[in-house]
């Protein structure tokens, strides 16, 4: 059996087993998987992908700005099964303004310097999280400058 093919059924027998309601898509782009969950449901299929079926890793949590389309955000998770050796890409659309989602924090605690990044260069709320805050950026810094309207040129600061 190859190491490419038993990820790929894992991970298709886990997507499978979800919630039909909380699924609002799948695709595989090659041999790598991608789950679209609706986002009142994140938090029970993480927990579920964690809990039953193994993804004890959280590789990373990042987002995408698709200004001006609305929803404008997406949450993208990245998770790993060490015993079946498969990759999950899980997906959530943000659909609230302010943006935001269920923190994650409860399930894997790396999830609070990811979250912390998202919110400080996109401005995403992540509900729950017992510290957010900026990470990389000072307090004082205006806006999130991963956003696509964020001024290419950086804030209107008086450097005098």
């Amino acid at each position: 059996m190859s190491g490419e093919a038993v990820p790929r059924t894992y991970v298709q027998e886990v997507m499978d087993e979800l919630a039909a309601e909380a699924v609002r898509g799948r695709t595989c782009f090659r041999e790598q998987w991608t789950l679209e969950v609706r986002s009142e449901f994140l938090l029970q299929v993480m927990t579920e992908l964690r809990n039953r079926w193994g993804f004890r890793y959280l590789i990373d949590v990042t987002a995408v700005d698709f200004h001006p389309k609305t929803p404008r955000f997406q949450v993208v998770y990245h998770l790993w099964c060490h015993d079946r050796q498969a990759l999950l890409r899980v997906k959530a659309w943000v659909d609230t303004d302010p943006p935001s989602v269920p923190s994650v924090t409860g399930l894997w605690k790396t999830a609070g310097w990811h979250e912390r990044e998202c919110y400080d260069l996109f401005g995403i709320t992540f509900m729950g999280h017992p510290d957010l805050r900026r990470i990389l950026l000072p307090e004082s810094w205006q806006g999130h400058p991963l956003r696509k309207d964020y001024p290419t040129e950086g804030p209107d600061w008086d450097l005098d």
